[in-house]
């Protein structure tokens, strides 16, 4: 389906951060300026299909003017490169002026994606892939509940949520308004929570509940399985997109503590990528996830021994994300920079040169090879 099973992801966030700081990763690690050599790289590491920004701050100029600029030298570095992007069109940052909660929220954001999704089919070849809004579960707690992005609100989440789902619905319909053909990425994390030893039977629901529902409110609305008044469906759906983390994994009243690696009660992320297929049925893939440091070839190989797992069983695993593939800072802390990808960046004069975790690497090799054998012998186009 996507040109590479395995595939690069460029972190991309843009927006207000927790202290109201502007943040914009594309430029913090430069890729706005080395998109070519960065395309370069993942091609080297046959990495041909790329999770990739259009950044709605930068392009939405109001009024129904829009400037691709930012846009222009990645299509030339895709095609330059044989890349083929994911785009991602709301990823946490939005223009100064929008009302997330308004009325027009919606009608803004679906002609931003429509002459977005345009751009796109006149500069490149299809197929054409799309991510509306990318993790509105996320996002819709962090903006709208814990006030850790703009617009900085407490205690409106779920409000939040509803909102980015109805926005995404709209923009996916003027997408294919113009781009008919067009494959949608919808993402979002897949979590999974655990009570307390020995909670009462009250919390033991309290976190089924989360993990069969709330987990999965934001794609169910877009499915049109829940609020269906939103206009949602399966086909709005399209490609369920999950994102995981170490992180993801949590005791309910301790968020923020990740379980540890060992802890019994942690549930292999394959079996959540199944119960999602199982959920949705049609395309899955693994859109975000990575580890830190030293953890990042051992968790490439879990990934390898899972993907080949999930395909033997049926699963319409369509590929995983490694992200982010270059080393970034992080949202909050500015100054601190995390080592999470294939490429740790070092400063060099005014560069931020890339150098290759040979470990991670390695492991890429392995995993590359391990899966593309596993649909050779399943009879699955490589």
């Amino acid at each position: 389906m996507f040109r590479s099973f395995f595939m690069a992801g460029f972190e991309c966030a843009t927006g207000h951060n927790t202290h109201s700081q502007w943040i914009d990763q594309i430029e913090a690690t430069q890729h706005d300026v080395m998109i070519d050599h960065d395309y370069e790289l993942i091609a080297q590491a046959e990495l041909f299909s790329a999770r990739e920004a259009i950044r709605w701050p930068l392009v939405d100029r109001g009024g129904g003017r829009y400037d691709f600029s930012t846009v222009q030298p990645v299509i030339e570095a895709a095609l330059r490169r044989g890349i083929e992007p994911i785009w991602d069109l709301f990823h946490y940052g939005y223009p100064a002026g929008v009302d997330l909660y308004g009325a027009e929220f919606p009608r803004r954001f679906a002609a931003y994606c429509r002459a977005a999704a345009a751009f796109v089919q006149d500069q490149l070849p299809g197929p054409h892939y799309f991510t509306p809004v990318n993790e509105g579960s996320y996002f819709a707690w962090a903006a709208g509940e814990r006030g850790l992005f703009a617009p900085h609100q407490r205690g409106r989440g779920h409000e939040l949520k509803i909102a980015l789902a109805r926005a995404a619905i709209a923009g996916i319909e003027a997408i294919r308004d113009v781009c008919p053909q067009a494959r949608i990425v919808n993402v979002d994390p897949i979590c999974h929570v655990v009570p307390p030893a020995g909670s009462s039977r009250e919390a033991q629901d309290g976190a089924r509940h989360f993990n069969e529902h709330v987990v999965f409110q934001f794609l169910d609305m877009i499915a049109g399985k829940m609020h269906p008044e939103l206009g949602g469906s399966r086909e709005h759906l399209d490609v369920v997109g999950l994102n995981y983390y170490w992180t993801n994994q949590w005791e309910v009243g301790r968020e923020g503590t990740p379980l540890v690696d060992d802890d019994p009660r942690r549930v292999p992320l394959g079996e959540l990528v199944r119960s999602a297929w199982l959920r949705y049925g049609g395309d899955v893939l693994v859109s975000e996830t990575g580890a830190l440091e030293d953890a990042r070839a051992p968790w490439l190989d879990e990934l390898a021994d899972m993907s080949c797992t999930l395909l033997e069983q049926g699963v319409a695993l369509r590929g995983v994300c490694l992200y982010p593939v270059l080393g970034m800072p992080e949202w909050h802390v500015r100054e601190q920079w995390t080592r999470m990808g294939l490429w740790d960046l070092e400063p060099e004069r005014e560069v931020l040169r890339r150098l290759p975790h040979l470990p991670m690497m390695q492991a890429l090799r392995r995993a590359q090879h391990a899966v593309r054998q596993k649909r050779l012998a399943l009879g699955q186009p490589d």
